[in-house]
């Protein structure tokens, strides 16, 4: 798994925006939530919540995103509720831990 996609290079993000490479017009997201993880034995599960601003929805899908310190990551997003200043997003995580 790469490094990018741990919890706490998320949380060390908080507040900071990426870029939807995907998007047919420009489009940024924040992330502004990184959930505490669940720890079990086996798995580490974690989610993130990013808010887009405005009218667009993007549509449940795996998107391209770009960020200034973590280059450029793959997420699924799935709307999750509509806010006065546009969507909210979440990217759920459901990590293997390494074997010890």
């Amino acid at each position: 798994m790469s490094e990018k996609y741990k919890h706490e290079v998320f949380a060390e993000h908080l507040n900071t925006k990426f870029a939807v490479a995907d998007a047919a017009e420009p489009y940024e997201i924040e992330l502004i939530e990184v959930t505490e993880p669940t720890v079990t034995d086996r798995q580490t599960m974690f989610s993130l919540f990013f808010l887009g601003r405005g009218e667009a929805m993007l549509p449940q899908a795996t998107y391209r995103l770009e960020h200034e310190r973590l280059g450029e990551i793959r997420l699924f997003l799935v709307p999750n509720s509509r806010h006065p200043d546009g969507f909210k997003y979440e990217a759920v995580f459901n990590l293997m831990n390494e074997a010890k």
